[in-house]
Formats: C-alpha cells, sequence, structure tokens
C-alpha cells in the first residue's frame, strides 16, 4: 500500500483523549504508590539528536515532539503528563526504520532519514500511530503483562486495540496488520515505579492492514 493511500485510511479513524477511555484496562498497581515521572521525560533524556544507536528512542521522541508542536491540544500531551496512569509500548529507532522499510522498500542509512519518511505521511498520521501505542488508565508491568496472555487492550486511537500474546514467557503484542511480523517486548519495564510505564518493543503497531 502506497504511502498516500496510508495517509488516506489513517486521517478517517477519528481520534480521541486519552482521558475518555482511562479505566477501559485494569490498572496493575496502586497508583497512590507510584511516581509521577513522565514517560516524556524519560524519552527526552538523551536530548533530541539522532545518533547511531538502534535500541534507542530519537525518532519516537521526535516525533512526539512534531505532533505537540503542530497540535499542542493533541490527546499525545498526556504522554508529558505524569499524574496520569497509562502504559505506552515504546518502538525503538530500529523499528521504525523496518516500518519506513516496509513502506518504501528503501532501508534509511540514518535516524534522520528514517524521521523525515516517516513523518512524510503527514503529521495526523504520525499522531494516531502513536496513539495506537499508549494503553491510557493503567500501569501494567512486564509481571502482570505476562499474566495477561489472550488480553485485549483498548489504546487512545478511538475504537483501537490489540492483543497481548504470551509465548513461552515473552510478549509478543497482535496487532491490526496481519500480514506483518508482531512486535515483540524486548525492553520491559521502563519508568517503573511512576504512574507511567513503558515497555520497548521491536516493531511499530499497525493499527490495521497497510
Amino acid at each position: 500500500m502506497s504511502v498516500r493511500r496510508i495517509l488516506a485510511v489513517l486521517s478517517t479513524t477519528a481520534l480521541m483523549g486519552a482521558a475518555a477511555v482511562a479505566g477501559a484496562n485494569g490498572a496493575a498497581a496502586d497508583d497512590d504508590d507510584l511516581g509521577d515521572r513522565s514517560l516524556a521525560k524519560v524519552l527526552a533524556k538523551d536530548g533530541s539528536g539522532f545518533d547511531r544507536n538502534p535500541w534507542d528512542y530519537d525518532i519516537l521522541d521526535n516525533a512526539v515532539h512534531a505532533v505537540l508542536d503542530a497540535k499542542p491540544d493533541s490527546a499525545v500531551k498526556v504522554l508529558a503528563d505524569g499524574d496520569t496512569a497509562l502504559t505506552a509500548f515504546l518502538p525503538n529507532d530500529l523499528a521504525f526504520r523496518r516500518l519506513v522499510n516496509d513502506l518504501t522498500g528503501t532501508w534509511r542509512g540514518s535516524e534522520k532519514d528514517v524521521f523525515t519518511a516517516a513523518a512524510s505521511v503527514g503529521i495526523d498520521t504520525v499522531e494516531a500511530v502513536l496513539l495506537y501505542h499508549v494503553v491510557p488508565g493503567a500501569t501494567i508491568d512486564s509481571r502482570a503483562a505476562k499474566k495477561a496472555d489472550g488480553a485485549s487492550l483498548d489504546t487512545a486511537l478511538d475504537g483501537a486495540s490489540f492483543t497481548v500474546d504470551v509465548r513461552d514467557g515473552r510478549i509478543v503484542l497482535v496487532d491490526g496488520d496481519p500480514d506483518d511480523a508482531n512486535a515483540r517486548v524486548i525492553a520491559p519495564d521502563i519508568n517503573k515505579g511512576n504512574k507511567q510505564i513503558g515497555h520497548g518493543i521491536s516493531r511499530v503497531l499497525r493499527p490495521m492492514d497497510l
């Protein structure tokens, strides 16, 4: 499917605020016992530049900032609100490189080139994809996730969910695209001990068949 077609399809998907679906997924920790450091702060800790490390989150960090620069009231801003409980599945830089290669047939050499290609689909599409990675109202650590085999998690993208598939102790996320490889959790429990927890994943989740 062409990038233009992807933009047209995803742009028809209505977006909603994360608060509107808070509580839809059972929290795995008592919020009163958790800190308020936001995931946005964690993502930004190594600066906003690009590097050669495929395992960190420079492209994701820049995508979040690009959305909020263009749309300050976007529901994506919940990632900067450490008082709001959520779980986010965080594609690393290699995950975005794989996505761009799948969509364009070209393996981009630099993170900056990958980000530029990903952003070319339009800010509304980037926003929709980011929201699909956020499970509002729930602080789900990896221990809880491993006990949730078969659970469907509602996301901050209106009407969109994905399924947890636990395979031999590994957490796999089954998204809306049946034709592509599913994402695996490879860096669990980022920001653990806070209301917002993240899990690094190997691929970008897709809300529909691309």
